[in-house]
Order: structure tokens, then sequence, then C-alpha cells
């Protein structure tokens, strides 16, 4: 399949484009419906002999290119509207029936409501496809993307993208009303949007005023996979993020949910001097205890380093458990039963990564057996140590 994106460069342009290539070059093996031979990609520094040869050779088209920012109203009408004259005349100059996508957006739900000439100019590239479809019998595909949030330049059209370049930056920023909803897209959910639309497999709808109808044989295409947050919920999220490597705390973020979705984008604003932070190493005579991460519901994260002969541990828990996991040197962990006096040992290597359960009621160990090496552990812990309730209790195995 020869597919052809024009405003390749954009925020969904750039992403679709990359996403495309890892399916044409095999990296991407979750889409087997879909087979990309070509990517055209086409934007404002490209040839309108460019666009017509594109057009004589494209399976499917993404029209994504758009002016959605514009002191000039005839901006608008220039990209939103000619530019889609254009393309659907070069493909009938081709007699091309390619499926045709367009990128339009909610706004052009809300003319007749109230007007502003970016939501009627998407409303007249609506139209321009529509009649399209109807003269040619091409399959055209319509969707209205409410506000999108993926890697953008900040200060432009998207707040999102503002907050996070402005947190991330230590720059300031003002919040109008926190309590101001959006209705957001996150890019990974748009593009999957556009791979079940190659595969046949679009969601459609109609529009009752401005809320989208599921319908099966709608005339507008949807991914619905949208999160409403107002503003104050973003912006507090971002700074918890902005407080991660300091606090090691990481917010809840369940799969599919906004919290994840936007510390993904957070981390794409960072500047490069941040892109490392440096962890407090607890380090005495033995070697060194670290905390790498906390979270707020499974405890944390930490790495153990035991300098060659040192024993360290020789404690029990009550309710706490541990999980010990040997990554490099050569070790033996020991564990008894304080109520039984049942022992277990258990040699360990990173040569054979395992991981053992330090069991609540069983004081324990681990013993460097090297004369020479370092004994690396990483320990995960169901709680973050609270040296007021530490539940540890000295005794050796």
């Amino acid at each position: 399949m020869n597919i052809l994106v024009t405003g390749s460069k954009g925020m969904v342009g750039t992403a679709l484009v990359n996403n495309l290539k890892n399916i044409r070059d095999h990296k991407n093996h979750t889409r087997p419906g879909i087979h990309v031979d070509n990517i055209y990609e086409y934007d404002v520094d490209s040839s309108l002999d460019e666009l017509d040869e594109y057009c004589r050779k494209a399976d499917f088209v993404f029209n994504l290119a758009g002016v959605n920012r514009s002191t000039d109203p005839k901006a608008f009408l220039n990209s939103n509207v000619c530019f889609t004259a254009r393309l659907l005349d070069a493909l009938k100059k081709h007699n091309n029936k390619a499926t045709v996508m367009l990128s339009s957006s909610i706004q052009a739900t809300c003319i007749g409501r109230y007007d502003n000439e970016y939501g009627k100019s998407k409303k007249s590239g609506e139209a321009l496809v529509f009649s399209y479809a109807e003269e040619t019998g091409a399959k055209v595909a319509v969707y209205r993307f409410p506000n999108l949030m993926g890697h953008s330049r900040p200060k432009y059209n998207s707040a999102v993208s503002t907050f996070c370049w402005a947190v991330a930056n230590d720059e300031p920023f003002t919040v109008d009303d926190r309590s101001n909803e959006l209705e957001l897209l996150y890019i990974d959910d748009l593009v999957e949007g556009m791979f079940d639309l190659l595969e046949g497999k679009e969601r459609r709808c109609e529009y009752a005023g401005l809320t989208p109808v599921m319908k099966e044989d709608g005339c507008y295409c949807i991914v619905p996979a949208t999160h409403k947050v107002t503003l104050g919920e973003i912006v507090d999220l971002l700074q918890e993020f902005k407080q991660q490597p300091a606090t090691l705390m990481m917010p809840k973020m369940p799969d599919e949910s906004f919290a994840k979705k936007l510390y993904s984008l957070y981390l794409t604003y960072l500047p490069k001097e941040k892109f490392k932070y440096a962890l407090k190493m607890n380090v005495d005579t033995r070697g060194s205890f670290t905390e790498l991460v906390h979270t707020e519901d499974c405890g944390q994260v930490a790495i153990n380093i035991s300098k060659p002969g040192v024993t360290k541990g020789q404690h029990w828990h009550s309710s706490k458990w541990e999980l010990i996991i040997v990554v490099a040197g050569h070790g033996l962990v020991q564990e008894r039963n304080i109520n039984t006096g049942e022992i277990v040992e258990f040699e360990v290597s990173g040569d054979k990564i395992e991981a053992i359960h330090m069991i609540p009621g069983w004081t324990h160990n681990i013993i460097n057996l090297s004369e020479s090496d370092n004994l690396v552990t990483v320990i995960t812990c169901n709680e973050i140590f609270d040296p007021k309730k530490p539940d540890t209790f000295s005794e050796k195995v």
C-alpha cells in the first residue's frame, strides 16, 4: 500500500509517519492487516508537482494539512479549504479512488451556535470531501478531533503542551480558570485510530448537537479514547511529575489512564540537563543502599551494594515483605523462622538471576561470598520505609 500523508511535519503527521515507518520496516508486528510499501510525505515545503505525483500513486490519503491558528482569516480558507480542493482535484485527475481521511475539528460542530473562521473553514472542508465521495464513489473518513495532546510547539495552540513545557523548564505560566474542562485525545490513541481505519475497523458516529452518537453507518468517524480533565487537574499532575526526582514518588498511572499519557508527554519537554538526576546513596563501610523509586500503593524499589565479605540484613519484619534479586556478584541468602528456628539458604549469583521472598516472621541476611567483587542486589518492598513505623527488628540469622 502506498500512503500519502499531507501535513506530514505537523504534530499528527510526524507521529503518524513515524509509526507507519515502523510497520513498513517490519518493526511493529501488532497490525498484521496493514502492509505499507511507500509513504509519501507532503508539507508546506513540498511542490505541487510532488502532490500530483503522490495523488497518482497513493492507495490511501491522510489529509492532515491545515492551519488552526492565524491572525489572517484567509489562512484558514487557503489551507483548510483550498488545499483540500486541490488535493481532491488531483485525485480526480488521475481517476484515483483511494480512501481519503480528513482531519477536521470539533469546532466545525459549533457552526450555527457560535461561529469562528477556523470552524467555518473546517466545515467547508468537510463539505468538499463529502461531495467528492458522492461524485466519485470513493470512501472518505471525516474525523472531528477534539483538543489533541501530543508533542507540539508550546505557547501556540495547545494548553497542555504549554503547561508541560513550562513546568519541565521552570518557566512561569498562568491558569485563568482551574475548573475549565478540556476533552483531550492523546496522539498515540489517534494513531491507533488511524490504523483501525487502514484495517477497515474505524468507529463511526453522527452528531446530536455537539455530542457524538455512535452509529455503525454514521457519516463521521471518531476515535473515542478521549479524556475529560480540568486545567487544575492537569497542572497538579505536572507538578507531581516535576517533584518526582526529589520525592521519588511516582503517581498512580493505571493502564490507559490520563496520568500515564500525560507523564509520557511531559518527559518529551524535559531539557537535556534534566534527562538524569542524582539519587541519594546511603554509604558506609559495608557498601551502599539507594532508594530508586516510590509508589503510592506498591512500596518502593532500591538497590543494595555489599562489599566483599560483608553481611547485610540480620533483621525481620512483622508484616513487611521484601523481594531480593541479585543482579551482579555471588552471595548467600539466609532466612530463619523466629518461632520454629527453621533455616533456609539460597546461593545467589548475577549469572542466574532469581527472585527470593523475604518472608514476614523470618529474620534474614545476605552475605557477599566474593573476596574481590561487590554484590549488587535489587530490593522491592511492599511499603515505603517509615522511620516512625519501621517494622524492622534486629536479629541475627
